[in-house]
C-alpha cells in the first residue's frame, strides 16, 4: 500500500503545521492580506498605489504555484487557499471599479457570482474528500482579470483606454463562463465515479 502524497492525508492523523505554512503558503496569505490595503488605495483616488499593489498581489499568485511546484510543496491547503486569494482580490478590484464608475455593475455582479459559485463547489466537494484544484483555463482567466482590472485602473488617468477595457472585461465574461462549465462537469465526474 502506497503512502499518500501529504501527510495529513492518513485517516486520523494531523499534518504538521511545518508542512503547512511553506513559503508558497505564505505567498498565498501575503495576496489575501494586500486585499484591503488596494481597496483603501483604490477607493481614495490613489489610483498608480493601487495599481502597483494589484500587480504585485497578482504576481503573488504566479510565484506561489511556481515555488510550490519547484519545491515540491503543493498541499492541500494551498490548493484551497489559492483560488480563495484569487477571489478576494479580484472582488475587491472589481467592487473598487464599480464605486469609481469604471465597470458596469452587472458584469461585474457576472464576475463575481462565478467565483462565488465556484468557491461553494470547492468547498462541496472538499466535504467529500475531493480536491479541485485551478484549472489552466481557471488561470488564464485570472491572467485576463488581472491586465483588465489594470487597464480600467489606468483608464482613470487616460479616459483612452475605457474601450480596451470594456472588451477585456468581455473577454473575462466568455471565460469565467467557460471555465465554470468546465469545474461543474469536473465536479459531476468525480462524483459520479467516486
Amino acid at each position: 500500500m502506497s503512502s499518500p502524497a501529504n501527510p495529513g492525508e492518513r485517516a486520523g492523523q494531523r499534518t504538521p503545521a511545518s508542512a503547512l505554512w511553506t513559503l508558497p503558503n505564505a505567498l498565498t496569505m501575503l495576496r489575501i492580506f494586500l486585499v484591503p490595503l488596494l481597496m483603501v488605495f483604490l477607493l481614495t483616488k490613489y489610483a498608480w498605489a493601487g495599481l502597483t499593489v494589484f500587480l504585485a498581489a497578482s504576481f503573488t499568485d504566479w510565484l506561489d504555484g511556481h515555488l510550490a511546484r519547484k519545491r515540491m510543496q503543493v498541499t492541500n491547503l494551498g490548493k484551497l487557499l489559492d483560488p480563495l486569494a484569487d477571489k478576494l482580490l479580484v472582488t475587491a478590484a472589481f467592487v473598487s471599479l464599480v464605486e469609481l464608475e469604471l465597470a458596469p455593475a452587472w458584469i461585474v455582479v457576472v464576475i463575481i457570482g462565478r467565483e462565488i459559485a465556484i468557491t461553494g463547489l470547492r468547498a462541496i466537494a472538499a466535504d467529500q474528500n475531493i480536491i479541485i484544484a485551478a484549472s489552466t483555463l481557471g488561470k488564464y482567466k485570472f491572467g485576463v482579470q488581472v491586465v483588465a482590472v489594470s487597464i480600467l485602473i489606468l483608464s482613470a488617468r487616460f479616459p483612452e483606454l475605457i474601450g480596451i477595457g470594456q472588451v477585456a472585461l468581455w473577454v473575462v465574461v466568455v471565460l469565467s463562463m467557460w471555465s465554470a462549465i468546465n469545474y461543474f462537469r469536473e465536479f459531476w465526474g468525480r462524483i459520479v465515479n467516486a
